[in-house]
């Protein structure tokens, strides 16, 4: 069985860079290391907690339980024909390898999610997201291990109850699940193309292409993203922080007499999305600096560690911004990123 290291610091596995350490930490390289730490001791005894590439999570404290951190990298072709490929990818891949993977091979599906941080077993839990695409557009199945039985689990893309930054993995079998892959459906030729964002229409324009291919779209995406968001090597941050509200067509109504220049944008059930970044500049933080923490200069929506900062200067600072959006907006923000 892989090793259960004892008292590991977090440090080198949270972009917030946030210190912390762990009571326990095991690296699962396989479906049966998962089976053999179910039976011991430490996992029966210890709460627990999945981590990604540590890229959505705040450690508030020292972790007194058992991470489970998953570093299988595996990725192959299940099923394909002229149009189409069905592909594998192990839970520990990093995103973004992924994405490389795929452009590399022509597959298309994926390249509006170029460089989103983490890793394939976070992606269909959050349901990420960017530029008109989500990951449930291409998810076929999602494969795991139920933590509580040891029994393999299958969830095909409709039983995943995908929605916004949301699925069935964020609620009910949270904690409860190791995701050991996913299988993503992909097109080989005639790819669907979506680049009808300002900022990608931009950005293409900026490199010449009027007609783009998957490629073109993966580096604006890129390139967008690098301009947008502070690289956490750099600054510490989790990208994201909060997601975007969705309020009725009444609401939005009574928001735009207090507040007429409030950006939306259409979604579903005839909901609008308000763009939180637009609701916490409005609030006077983007920017700020509190001590070790503060708001990004140029990305309302980032949180930042300045240096030196704690879990608990960062959840309080969130906290700060939600009541201000609250108070002067009527509007309850979500956090993206998890609360350790």
């Amino acid at each position: 069985m892989a090793l259960i290291e004892t008292q590991v610091d977090l440090y080198p596995y949270n972009t917030f860079r946030v210190k912390a350490t762990a009571d326990y930490l095991i690296r699962i390289s396989s479906p049966e290391d998962i089976h053999e730490l179910i039976s011991t001791d430490v996992f029966k005894s210890n709460k627990r907690f999945i981590l990604g590439g540590g890229s959505n999570v705040v450690f508030t404290d020292n972790y007194h339980g058992l991470i489970i951190k998953s570093e299988e990298k595996k990725i192959s072709v299940i099923n394909e024909n002229a149009d189409e490929v069905i592909i594998k990818a192990s839970s520990g891949v990093v995103w973004n390898d992924l994405v490389t993977e795929c452009l590399k091979n022509n597959w298309g599906g994926l390249e509006n999610l170029s460089l989103i941080p983490g890793t394939v077993g976070a992606a269909p839990i959050q349901n990420i997201g960017a530029y008109g695409v989500e990951v449930k557009d291409v998810i076929n199945h999602v494969y795991g291990i139920d933590l509580n039985t040891g029994n393999e689990l299958s969830f095909n893309n409709t039983s995943c109850k995908f929605s916004y930054r949301e699925s069935i993995f964020k609620h009910q079998w949270k904690e409860n699940i190791f995701i050991s892959s996913i299988t993503l459906r992909l097109s080989k030729r005639n790819h669907v193309i979506n680049y009808k964002y300002d900022a990608l229409l931009n950005q293409l324009a900026l490199d010449g292409v009027t007609i783009p291919n998957i490629d073109d779209v993966a580096r604006a995406v890129t390139q967008v993203r690098q301009s947008k968001l502070p690289n956490p090597s750099l600054i510490g941050n989790a990208g994201s922080f909060f997601k975007n509200p969705v309020v009725s067509s009444d609401r939005l109504s009574v928001l735009k007499k207090s507040h007429p220049s409030i950006p939306s944008y259409s979604f579903e059930n005839q909901s609008f999305k308000v763009p939180a970044g637009w609701l916490i500049e409005n609030c006077g933080w983007k920017g700020k600096r509190i001590g070790n923490v503060g708001v990004h200069k140029d990305q309302a929506l980032v949180i930042v560690n300045h240096g030196n900062a704690i879990g608990k200067e960062i959840f309080q600072l969130s906290e700060n911004i939600l009541q201000d959006v609250k108070s002067k907006f009527g509007i309850e923000l979500m956090r993206e990123v998890n609360i350790i």
